[in-house]
């Protein structure tokens, strides 16, 4: 009479751990930038570059006619108005390179490889985000810190600064998971690097380098109601200790929202839908 044998029973398969998981993927972003400093000085030398020209070369003209009859007072006045457009542009320009490295991963096929493995999906997303959005704010600590070099002279009180902090956090936030959505959909390296081209155009066509209501009227239209012309008025007004009204905070505080949710949607159905070749 045979014995019979046992079935060996299956290992368990490790249970995901979002939390753990996400800093995990956060911690391998962190350390991919700094290995790669320059992907990070290429980004942020495009708003810095900007803010000097705008300032030293155009910023005596602009400036005055911001603040009529003030003689020698144009460029610094300018400085003050542009330093909210250009923290703006450095968010969007932080969103090209997340989107170019989102895209990196997934034609290396390193996202086909996390997917077989016991990891939140989640976590691979917040990864990049989170370290999208600290890479944002301490990029944009060194444009104000050039600002301030440039001409620019806050008035903001420590209230103001804690809520320009949390908006500026909060648009960062918002934009990397758009970023994030527009890496995992792209096909290639190089058009991921396009698709976010947008939103560095937006502080241009609204109120970032010059008030709207100096535009055409179809522009003025597009600048007073693109999602980044309250931010910028917002963070300027908060800054410069001028009035704010309190429904142009809410209204960019709804816009990061939208960023936030849209974003995040459409990044987790892009990570669940297998890759096309």
């Amino acid at each position: 009479m045979s014995a019979t044998t046992a079935p060996v029973p299956t290992p368990a398969l490790p249970r995901p751990r979002p939390f753990a998981d996400a800093m995990t993927m956060l911690d391998r972003q962190l350390r991919h930038a700094r290995r790669y400093p320059e992907l990070t000085v290429i980004v942020l030398l495009v708003p810095v570059i900007l803010l000097v020209l705008f300032v030293m070369v155009f910023g005596g003209a602009l400036g005055a006619g911001l603040v009529p009859g003030a003689s020698g007072a144009g460029r610094g006045a300018y400085a003050d108005y542009v330093l909210p457009g250009i923290l703006v542009m450095t968010i969007a320009s932080i969103a090209q390179g997340t989107s170019t490295t989102m895209a990196m991963d997934t034609t290396q096929g390193i996202i086909d490889r996390f997917r077989t493995l016991s990891i939140a999906p989640g976590a691979v997303l917040s990864g990049h985000v989170l370290a999208a959005t600290i890479q944002s704010l301490l990029s944009m600590v060194v444009v104000t810190g050039v600002g301030l070099a440039v001409g620019f002279r806050p008035q903001a009180g420590a209230t103001d600064w804690l809520v320009v902090a949390a908006l500026l956090a909060g648009v960062s936030f918002g934009v990397s998971w758009l970023s994030v959505a527009l890496g995992l959909a792209s096909r290639t390296v190089e058009s991921a690097s396009n698709y976010p081209m947008p939103l560095v155009l937006l502080p241009f066509l609204g109120s970032g380098f010059v008030p709207t209501d100096s535009m055409p009227a179809g522009l003025r239209w597009f600048a007073e109601y693109q999602p980044f012309t309250p931010i910028m008025d917002a963070v300027r007004g908060l800054l410069l200790g001028t009035p704010v009204d309190a429904s142009t905070v809410w209204l960019a505080a709804g816009w990061c929202v939208v960023f936030t949710v849209v974003g995040w949607w459409l990044a987790r159905r892009l990570y669940a839908r297998p890759r096309r070749a």
